[in-house]
């Protein structure tokens, strides 16, 4: 995929896996980085001692939160900038679903699918990625989600006909 693209060849992308990240090591530092940034200590995230103990994981995971949150360096890793985008707004999340924990030292990475590109006003483009975060070794995905985001262009930029 090449590292841009314009705002006309969006359409011709639905459908089509348009990036796949570097892979992140998710280590203990980062993991206890984020429970002390949400407030979130839970002795499966922040205890390996105890999580190795008491859980099924063999120690600590990952807050799905965590794991949710990495999609933006992923994004930023792999996908092509909108050569008119002027700004990008985080828009929200359809259907996220936590499928495997992420543990302790584990590496995943993220997909994205194009599943939708339109126009909205004279200098916005909605657009839709159904991502997934593989899990290294694991044969199901960490997650599972629909990642609206809206790009921001000057309304002179926008494609004729578009």
């Amino acid at each position: 995929m090449p590292r841009e693209i314009s705002l006309s060849e969006v359409s011709s992308l639905i459908g089509q896996e348009i990036g796949v990240s570097k892979w992140i090591t998710v280590d203990q530092t980062m993991i206890d980085a984020f429970a002390g940034a949400t407030d979130d200590h839970q002795f499966i995230h922040v205890d390996p001692v105890r999580a190795a103990a008491e859980t099924p994981f063999g120690g600590t995971i990952a807050h799905g939160f965590l794991t949710l949150s990495l999609l933006s360096t992923m994004n930023y890793d792999c996908l092509p900038k909108i050569r008119e985008q002027t700004m990008g707004i985080n828009y929200g999340f359809d259907k996220v679903r936590f499928m495997t924990p992420v543990k302790c030292g584990k590496r995943i990475r993220g997909h994205f699918v194009l599943s939708e590109g339109r126009f909205r006003g004279a200098g916005m483009m909605m657009t839709a990625y159904d991502v997934t975060i593989e899990i290294e070794g694991e044969r199901k995905p960490a997650l599972t989600a629909t990642w609206m985001t809206i790009i921001q262009f000057d309304p002179k930029d926008r494609p004729e006909g578009l």
